[in-house]
């Protein structure tokens, strides 16, 4: 039977029983063929979804689908058990196909961070500068042409830095920088100890009264 990987499949062997249901007679003229093509079925829509390098998974997964008695159609019920083998050429072959699907997603991590470097570096004026004269010295007067094709273009965005989490980031960043004075500093934190207690997160308030006890006239720095 096939496997997720084209091409590449389990050895399979299914052990299995029917019943005709009580007081129903089966609608199907040999009980026996139908209750094989159900479990065939069954095997079939599981290993679908796994590799031949996952066979204990695959196993594991096709026999919970199969071990209890289920009525595929009227008058009649199955349950079944899977064995599952693979041939050597087959785990080869998945081998490969992984190592070559790892390769390209390496492949592609590697151009993306390359093209995120660009992009901060043409974004920064003074490194787009270097940047220019380090590839075409001998074309420092088109510089100007560049800047004016990128327009305003942004820096990359930082991937922890991305939605909500990266805007609290910066605006704590801009809290602490406009906190300069140690009153402003100790009635931040003063708040921010209640703000915490209030919330719950007795960590983090202790955290906070370790600093504010390090920012205190006298204390002796950490």
């Amino acid at each position: 039977m096939p496997s997720r990987i084209p091409s590449v499949f389990f050895t399979v062997r299914i052990d299995g029983a029917w019943r005709p249901k009580q007081d129903e007679m089966p609608g199907h003229h040999d009980s026996a063929a139908l209750a094989r093509h159900h479990l065939r079925h069954g095997a079939d829509r599981v290993l679908s979804s796994y590799s031949v390098l996952d066979l204990a998974a695959a196993q594991d997964a096709a026999n919970t689908a199969m071990a209890r008695w289920h009525s595929p159609a009227a008058g009649l019920e199955v349950i079944g058990s899977v064995q599952l083998a693979v041939s050597a050429r087959d785990r080869e072959l998945a081998e490969e196909h992984t190592r070559r699907h790892q390769n390209i997603d390496l492949e592609h991590e590697a151009e993306m961070r390359r093209l995120a470097h660009l992009q901060r570096v043409l974004a920064d004026p003074s490194l787009r500068r270097v940047w220019w004269i380090n590839q075409f010295p001998d074309r420092f007067d088109q510089l100007s042409d560049l800047v004016k094709e990128l327009g305003d273009l942004p820096a990359p965005c930082e991937r922890e830095d991305d939605g909500t989490r990266g805007d609290i980031r910066r605006f704590i960043d801009q809290l602490v920088t406009a906190t300069d004075t140690p009153e402003q500093r100790d009635l931040f934190l003063q708040a921010l100890i209640h703000a915490l207690h209030v919330l719950g997160h007795h960590d983090l308030k202790t955290t906070a009264a370790q600093w504010q006890t390090q920012h205190k006239p006298g204390s002796t720095p950490a």
